[in-house]
């Protein structure tokens, strides 16, 4: 029970890993329905498969573990149901080709190479678990959070900061810390950082845009989280027994190393289908599935099967390396692309759909955008949403035109930016890895927080630094025009 519990939470850490980092421009509109015409219940299908992913491995595990894909299932049918009787057999047809074949084939297709390609990455040797040796790989992941993603950051550095830091007590802290900052914080400053960001250059905002906008105010929060970290890990450490001499310590060595070219490989894989645009595309019940997504697909297997071949297997084994976890995460995500179908086509209506509260509370009367409430409101449901579909939501409430938004509105699409990459980090399942290194984090033998427990403690932390920020509107943090 306990692995089976181990690989559920493994592949739950994936859930949200890529989920629109894929999508063209507008690949989320549901073909053929009208979202005006819809109220909220037709929502209810994706909510409840989302909280029985968030909450069904907490609150009744056993049944989750043993019935998850008949419950993905379930949600999944009740939203074509719902969609069949408002819009008919062949308009909902139309609309599954199109989240299975335009959105959830490259998902998966993404997702397995990285898993297989992050798999094959062993990080070996002796770290001391030491107040600056903690901030330091903390400080390193934060910085490479923006280069090669928080995923990646995270799944190369975690094994390690585990490993060092499991012979002391008090240890579970530096690991919400590192989903804190690495699986999170970090991503701010790139497309290839964090999946929201990477949204937003899918659809017309500049690649160093957040790196010209935001790179102050990334600074800062990350540099006072840190200070919050040393602060905490070194009272912590003073309370430590003092630990024997273990032998010689060994260096450190990274091995899989043609995994990190393959991984530069995959990134290049994803911008070049972004930036390439032939013109070219086939037609399957009105979806257009374009030439460069194609190839796109093509490549990214190429390089998962190179991986297998060019990596050891001893490494994959080293780093428990199993393929069930792309298993369950192929059976949740067919039901989450489903039943997402009617809850896009609600907020495609605008100010006519059943979303328009939401547009109106980040909206000022004379039309301008409510920043602050933008930050907030993107932030708070990222935490609890997953923030790349969360950035999309507030990036087509806010016009969803790129020029205007990186220049007249550029405090509006900080706001928005800042708030889903940040906030992410308040529960685990607010980004790609949080659940992920958790999930790593117990299976080594550190003691992780619940699912509420983990919230609590990264609300104490998080929630006041975004107060002070936002209650003053002169300090630097907030000077996003």
């Amino acid at each position: 029970m306990l692995s089976r519990r181990l690989v559920v939470r493994r592949a739950s850490g994936f859930i949200a890993a890529i989920l629109v980092v894929l999508l063209p421009q507008h690949a989320w509109a549901a073909t053929g329905l009208d979202g005006a015409a819809m109220r909220w219940p037709y929502a209810l299908p994706f909510a409840g498969l989302l909280l029985s992913i968030a909450l069904g491995p907490l609150l009744f595990a056993k049944v989750w573990h043993h019935h998850y894909g008949k419950i993905a299932a379930a949600w999944s049918l009740l939203a074509l149901a719902s969609l069949v009787i408002l819009a008919g057999s062949m308009a909902t047809l139309a609309a599954l080709v199109h989240a299975m074949l335009a959105e959830y084939l490259g998902f998966i297709v993404l997702l397995f190479s990285l898993y297989v390609v992050a798999g094959g990455i062993l990080v070996t040797g002796d770290i001391k678990a030491t107040p600056a040796s903690n901030a330091g790989i903390l400080a390193l992941g934060t910085v490479m959070a923006s280069v090669v993603g928080t995923t990646g950051a995270a799944m190369i550095l975690i094994r390690p900061l585990i490993r060092a830091n499991r012979p002391r007590r008090y240890n579970a802290h530096v690991v919400i810390f590192f989903i804190i900052l690495v699986a999170n914080v970090g991503g701010a400053l790139s497309p290839l950082g964090d999946p929201p960001l990477f949204v937003g250059f899918l659809h017309g905002v500049d690649f160093f845009w957040t790196t010209r906008t935001i790179w102050l105010q990334t600074a800062i929060v990350a540099g006072l989280l840190l200070a919050i970290f040393v602060v905490i890990d070194v009272w912590c450490f003073r309370s430590e027994p003092l630990l024997g001499a273990a032998g010689a310590a060994k260096p450190v060595r990274i091995r899989g190393l043609v995994n990190l070219v393959l991984i530069a490989a995959i990134v290049a894989s994803l911008l070049a289908s972004a930036m390439w645009k032939p013109g070219i595309a086939f037609d399957i019940l009105g979806t257009r599935l374009e030439l460069e997504d194609i190839a796109r697909n093509a490549a990214l297997l190429a390089i998962a099967g190179l991986s297998v071949w060019l990596t050891p297997d001893e490494h994959r084994q080293a780093n428990g390396f199993t393929w069930e976890p792309i298993r369950e995460v192929a059976k949740l995500f067919a039901g989450i692309f489903i039943a997402i179908i009617p809850v896009i086509a609600m907020l495609d209506a605008g100010h006519h759909g059943a979303f328009a509260w939401l547009l109106s509370a980040v909206t000022a009367p004379d039309g301008t955008p409510r920043e602050v409430a933008y930050f907030w409101f993107t932030g708070l449901m990222s935490a609890f949403l997953d923030n790349a579909p969360t950035y999309l939501l507030f990036f087509e409430l806010a016009g969803g035109d790129p020029q205007v938004l990186m220049h007249e509105l550029s405090g509006t699409l900080a706001s928005i930016s800042m708030g889903a990459v940040y906030m992410g980090a308040l529960t685990y399942i607010g980004n790609a890895p949080n659940f992920m290194v958790s999930s790593i984090a117990s299976e080594n033998g550190i003691e992780m927080p619940s699912f509420f427990g983990y919230f609590l403690r990264a609300g104490a932390v998080l929630i006041p630094l975004f107060v002070l920020l936002t209650l003053l509107p002169f300090a630097p943090i907030l000077r996003w025009h």
